[in-house]
């Protein structure tokens, strides 16, 4: 077969979707969080531990260094860290902050959870 024949084929690399999608409302806690950050802190990092009657929480912290695993999310107030052992349960979720006269906190509308105990503290996949 002539080299003329040979067509070449060029690879496209396109920008993965975040894992998880924050709200503008979210985007602006972190920054608000980054602001007031301990010494140190380089971002903000969700993750999904064992606890609660369902088995796994929405856990927010402070973070002092990059773990090579962890998904990491640019937004205009600091770097959102996912922790890479929580990706799996957090694909496609949307994660908010709301405040009312009661209550303050970060919501998550996950579609990989298949059910949460009574108070909404726990999730189970």
């Amino acid at each position: 077969m002539p080299d003329s024949a040979i067509k070449s084929v060029e690879t496209r690399i396109r920008a993965r979707p975040a894992a998880v999608i924050l709200t503008p409302s979210a985007e602006q806690r972190v920054a608000d969080l980054m602001a007031d950050a301990p010494e140190g802190a380089i971002g903000v990092k969700l993750s999904t531990p064992r606890r609660g009657c369902s088995g796994l929480a929405y856990s927010v912290d402070y973070v002092t260094e990059a773990v090579p695993f962890d998904e990491r999310i640019e937004t205009p107030g600091g770097t959102f860290f996912i922790d890479g052992g929580s990706v799996l349960y957090l694909v496609g979720s949307t994660m908010d902050w709301v405040e009312d006269d009661f209550t303050a906190g970060f919501v998550f509308a996950n579609p990989n959870a298949k059910g949460s105990c009574g108070c909404g503290e726990s999730f189970t996949v």
